[in-house]
């Protein structure tokens, strides 16, 4: 068995010995460009159209979270991969551990108003803010996979109201599903932490909007786990400025991370971490 190994930015060799000793008995080589020898499998993040382009391939192994940068490419380049190809993505490398931490911390962190005590801190300021009540807490998560699921499991041990929107429909303990278009905005209404996890898709592509904020309540936070290109990110300003939103959270940002976009962390309830 031939396989081929591309990353656009890691180093190959660890992977290369990693993989040999584990499966001694198959060939595997670093593509560079110009390697036009067979293969059987491909495993790849960000692939270059001619590493694919041409191969009879067994299947491709895409590195990373999802496949939809490789479907993206498919749409620009469609000679890229034959569409027999079967294509295999993650479901979850240490990626779901990582996503429950996250967003357990964002959760209690806005539950507790730790931001707001931190600003009090460094004013001086020693007063008791009021509490929030538990029961009107709900988190809503957008997505209903295995990052979706994983997130509200994980969520479930603090007693919070939980609720969950998807595209078709879907059945989960302690959790209130909603589904489809006609169900989105019941969703919202009493959404007060709303956390992405959607997929990339045609669909989702700019879905979270000023109009889909607004339907919100009032002073609700967002947390944003899944693509940059869900958001719009003037929307996302304006809703915080405006108060419609008390605190967002990314990790992801349209395009990329958050380099050279200062503008996108003008407000202090806007926070940007790096994945």
């Amino acid at each position: 068995m031939e396989i081929i190994w591309y990353h656009s930015s890691l180093n190959p060799q660890p992977w290369l010995d990693g993989m040999c000793q584990r499966l001694p008995e198959v060939r595997i080589r670093h593509w560079q460009p110009g390697d036009s020898a067979p293969a059987d499998y491909a495993i790849v993040r960000s692939p270059p159209v001619e590493m694919l382009a041409g191969r009879a391939l067994r299947g491709v192994f895409a590195m990373g979270a999802g496949v939809d940068e490789i479907l993206r490419q498919l749409r620009t380049h469609p000679e890229m991969l034959a569409d027999a190809v079967p294509l295999y993505r993650l479901e979850d490398t240490g990626m779901a551990r990582q996503m429950q931490e996250y967003a357990n911390w964002c959760v209690l962190g806005w539950f507790r108003r730790f931001a707001d005590y931190h600003q009090q801190q460094r004013q001086a300021l020693w007063q008791p803010l009021p509490d929030r009540e538990r029961a009107n807490f709900t988190i809503g998560v957008l997505g209903a996979g295995v990052l979706g699921r994983s997130v509200l499991e994980s969520l479930r041990q603090w007693g919070f109201p939980l609720r969950c929107w998807s595209r078709s429909p879907k059945q989960m303990a302690g959790v209130t599903t909603f589904h489809g278009r006609d169900q989105l905005a019941d969703f919202l209404a009493d959404s007060q932490v709303l956390i992405d996890l959607l997929p990339a898709t045609p669909e989702t592509s700019n879905l979270i909007d000023g109009a889909f904020l607004s339907a919100l309540p009032r002073g609700a936070c967002f947390l944003h786990l899944a693509r940059g290109a869900h958001v719009v990110e003037a929307d996302l300003l304006a809703a915080l400025e405006s108060g419609q939103l008390a605190a967002a959270a990314l990790d992801v940002f349209q395009g990329g991370t958050a380099a050279g976009r200062e503008s996108a962390v003008v407000s202090s309830a806007c926070h940007y971490y790096p994945p």
